[in-house]
């Protein structure tokens, strides 16, 4: 393989596939990016079994070929070459000569059939939307996706969900839900669970623009197709939570407040509690107020905003972490709150639509 490249456009490249080599692999060749050049393109991937990353490039092809090439040596040495453009010799006994201006590297990379092959998405049904929306609807539910340790693996991703008219997100990890609905004509209606994991990857790669992305839907993975990039994961299996039944009309207070001021006031007395003493948050709403505070061995914190409140009065307990991820990703300058009892969940929702919808499960106070 001979091969001459644009440097900005290798480092990118490497940069973005490389977050889905395996750091601790079995198979040595999983901790390396692939390398193919045929034509005049350079394909690079890294794949770790359950997360794929793949993408080409421009390259002047003097000679095609294919190698596997350490991932973290890779890297480092094509972010730190001198000169506009890079290029890449390899010999049958996969001895790889770098060079960039008068820098050179050399290295020893693994045949590419040591590679696993990384799985493909035949026949599958194909769903094209904006990069922003697409950006919008999972940051705006991630946050609610279970730990990577979590023993119901299945809420380790988000549901997504194909509706007639609309596309339908939906997180839940045991504590809080997180709901994030867009309009859209669906010709299949179908749900799959995609991991978070790879979601935090789709995120690196979107832009806020109105630019088009595309999901490629199989039985066992999903490919998502943004900028040149292939993303494939596979999909989680199991039943997820029927979350619609926790989700009831049933409201007793509702409170209007604005977003950015409850953020601030939760951020302030959440200053007493640390990982160690997770006191809950105690609020109370009443008379045109919410009232927030919390004690804790390290000391005590009282604090109110202005809300519109329309109801029963109640007092709550909530962890301050949960309560703040969810007015963080409101993304809107006002918020509705509902209420119905101590004891039922919190619904945060936008005051005008039905974009999002989050639940923050209440922390029962001690009397």
């Amino acid at each position: 393989m001979n091969i001459l490249c644009n440097k900005v456009e290798l480092i990118e490249a490497v940069g973005n596939v490389q977050r889905a080599v395996s750091t601790k692999a079995s198979l040595p060749a999983l901790e390396g990016i692939l390398l193919r050049a045929q034509g005049s393109t350079l394909y690079l991937a890294g794949f770790d079994m359950e997360l794929g990353i793949s993408t080409t490039i421009p390259a002047q092809v003097n000679r095609p070929g294919e190698i596997v090439l350490s991932a973290r040596m890779f890297s480092d040495i094509v972010r730190k070459m001198p000169g506009d453009t890079i290029s890449i010799q390899i010999d049958e006994k996969y001895n790889t000569i770098i060079r960039g201006d008068v820098t050179e590297f050399a290295i020893v990379g693994m045949s590419a059939a040591d590679y696993p092959d990384i799985p493909n998405v035949e026949d599958g049904a194909a769903v094209n939307l904006s990069q922003a929306v697409l950006k919008s609807m999972i940051r705006q539910t991630i946050f609610a996706v279970a730990a990577p340790n979590d023993p119901r693996p299945i809420y380790t991703g988000t549901l997504f969900e194909m509706l007639p008219d609309e596309l339908r997100l939906v997180s839940v990890d045991g504590y809080r839900l997180a709901m994030r609905s867009e309009p859209m004509k669906n010709e299949e209606e179908m749900s799959f669970v995609v991991p978070g994991k790879t979601l935090q990857e789709i995120l690196k790669l979107l832009k806020d623009e109105e630019k088009p992305c595309s999901l490629i839907v199989g039985r066992r993975h999903i490919i998502f197709e943004i900028d040149g990039y292939a993303v494939i994961s596979r999909l989680l299996d199991g039943e997820f939570m029927a979350y619609d039944k926790i989700i009831t009309p049933d409201v007793s207070t509702t409170v209007v407040v604005n977003t950015r001021s409850f953020i601030d006031t939760v951020d302030r007395v959440s200053l007493v509690i640390n990982d160690r003493l997770k006191s809950p948050l105690v609020c109370e709403f009443r008379d045109g107020s919410i009232g927030v505070s919390c004690t804790t061995p390290l000391g005590s914190a009282n604090d109110a905003i202005d809300a519109s409140i329309d109801g029963n009065e109640e007092e709550m307990g909530f962890n301050s972490r949960f309560l703040l991820d969810a007015l963080k990703n409101s993304e809107t300058d006002e918020v509705k709150v509902q209420l119905n009892g101590a004891l039922k969940p919190m619904k945060i929702l936008p005051c005008e639509g039905n974009g999002f919808l989050f639940l923050v499960l209440p922390v029962r106070l001690k009397k």
